[in-house]
């Protein structure tokens, strides 16, 4: 059964029960309605998606005015909606007038039930290449704003913040390919944004991926698009990321974990700057800023046959290195102080501030999640307290404080591992709650609790 809400409108109850009846076994909801007065509030309450909607309700009136005016009423509140007109009588000049207004068609009562449901089907594929459409072009849009108050939003005054920022601006001038290395957490994607924001292509897309979250099957299709039969549920034609951020920047994020054959094809496009759409012979041009981040050493990994040294060289033309936190101790107050302010506004709590022992317990504390657990903790101690101000024992920390040697973690991956287990035994296994706290998608959680067998 389709998902599809139809709403029907008309005065005449026998054409209400006549339809209802019709289309009640074809879609999710049929609505029926006689007063078009309480159209709009219908639109806002259930979501419709189809709309057949008669043109005359007054008694004696059949110029079809009434319905046209309900069209442009619709139209205004939303223009993706597919509206299909229902008269008694036939007028070629209203019928072209109505389509030029935003209906999809036209039908005479009494109607043929096929030529009917035929009518509705087509409303709903263009109701849905609508939405697709405004759903790639948002994406783009979002995108492109997110972040865009270059320099705003790199926060810091530490030596090692200052000469990142003034990497940055060489760097964001050029066109070169940028590798941002730095532990999870650190602010490897906010680098990105602020390359692209800073660069000759800042009004065009940065597009974002995540390649810890795109399974091998979906590889091809994800990045490089695919044409309409290309697999079982390609049921229309699709763009990759590729092609969206073409004019704009790629962010390949976590592209330590693409495998050696996913690695091959991410190379063969990079190299040629062209690409074949899955399921299709057309070879697109693609004009991409390409900027990749990974929290792995590839250099080892290239050395154990695990990433190709190839690919490498291709992504690396320059390299940034992100300081984790606890190496850039001075930007934590900075830090928890912006976060603190952006919080208490967003929770209406302006009057909201630290107690001195708390900063000196932020600033005492290593941060193994970096500047992202730093947020998360600040934004979660802003939503529980009911102080005026954020007091030490507010905060619950899963490691040990800074130079307390009492690190269970003998590395990284191993304080990657604890942090995992201890949020899953703190959140009862809720993956959702635990993905937040961590500040990762549910899918990069997934495949950390199978790399970690947890």
């Amino acid at each position: 059964m389709s998902t599809v809400k139809i709403l029907v409108v008309d005065d005449q109850k026998s054409v209400l029960v006549a339809l209802q009846l019709l289309l009640q076994d074809e879609f999710d909801e049929v609505i029926t309605l006689s007063n078009p007065n309480c159209l709009l509030s219908t639109l806002e309450n259930k979501a419709i998606d189809i709309v057949v909607l008669d043109m005359n309700f007054s008694a004696g009136v059949n110029t079809g005015n009434e319905g046209l005016y309900w069209l442009k009423k619709i139209m205004e509140y939303d223009p993706r909606l597919s509206v299909i007109l229902l008269t008694a009588y036939g007028d070629v000049e209203l019928a072209v007038k109505a389509i030029k207004m935003g209906a999809v068609d036209f039908v005479l009562k009494p109607w043929d039930n096929r030529k009917l449901m035929t009518t509705i089907q087509t409303a709903i594929q263009l109701r849905q290449s609508k939405q697709k459409i405004d759903r790639l072009e948002g994406e783009k849009q979002s995108l492109t704003q997110v972040l865009n108050q270059s320099k705003t939003q790199m926060i810091g005054r530490s030596k090692a913040m200052l000469h990142l920022n003034r990497i940055i601006q060489k760097v964001a001038t050029t066109n070169v390919n940028v590798l941002i290395l730095g532990e999870n957490g650190t602010g490897k994607e906010l680098i990105a944004r602020e390359i692209h924001a800073q660069s000759a292509r800042r009004d065009a897309a940065l597009i974002t991926v995540d390649m810890g979250a795109v399974s091998e099957s979906l590889f091809e299709s994800e990045l490089f698009g695919h044409v309409k039969g290309a697999f079982t549920d390609a049921k229309s034609d699709k763009p990759g990321r590729f092609e969206l951020a073409s004019g704009g920047t790629l962010f390949l994020d976590e592209i330590g974990n693409l495998s050696l054959p996913m690695q091959a094809k991410l190379l063969s496009v990079l190299q040629t700057r062209q690409l074949i759409r899955l399921g299709d012979n057309q070879i697109r041009e693609i004009d991409i800023r390409l900027v990749c981040a990974t929290n792995k050493d590839l250099i080892q990994m290239v050395a154990e046959g695990e990433f190709r040294e190839d690919l490498l060289y291709r992504i690396n033309t320059i390299h940034i290195d992100v300081p984790p936190l606890r190496k850039r101790g001075e930007d934590i107050a900075v830090l928890a102080e912006f976060y603190l302010r952006k919080y208490a506004q967003k929770y209406g709590k302006p009057k909201l501030s630290f107690s001195s022992k708390t900063l000196d317990k932020l600033m005492q504390y290593d941060w193994p999640g970096n500047v992202r657990e730093l947020q998360h903790t600040i934004e979660k101690a802003v939503i529980l307290t009911d102080n005026n101000k954020l007091m030490a024992d507010e905060f619950l920390f899963y490691q040990a404080p800074k130079g307390s040697g009492k690190y269970k973690a003998s590395s990284l991956a191993d304080m990657e591992k604890e942090m995992i287990a201890l949020a899953l035994e703190h959140h009862e296994g809720n993956l959702s709650r635990i993905a937040n706290e961590l500040g990762v998608t549910r899918p990069t959680l997934y495949n950390k609790l199978k790399k970690y067998d947890l």
